[in-house]
C-alpha cells in the first residue's frame, strides 16, 4: 500500500479532509506535472466520482 493512500484514507477517516476533493487534486496535479499515465488505488473511487 502506498504511503500517500495511506495517508489520504486515514486523514478522511479522522474527517480531517474530504477525501474526493483531496484525490481528485492530487490526481490532477500529477497530470498536470507532465504524467501520460497515472496508475493508483484510488482509480475505482476517481472513476465513479467522475462520471
Amino acid at each position: 500500500m502506498s504511503g500517500e493512500y495511506a495517508m489520504i484514507k486515514a486523514a478522511a477517516t479522522a474527517g480531517y479532509v474530504d477525501e474526493r476533493a483531496i484525490v481528485l487534486e492530487t490526481l490532477t496535479a500529477i497530470r498536470r506535472a507532465g504524467a501520460d499515465i497515472v496508475i493508483t488505488y484510488h482509480a475505482k473511487d476517481a472513476a465513479q466520482w467522475l462520471q
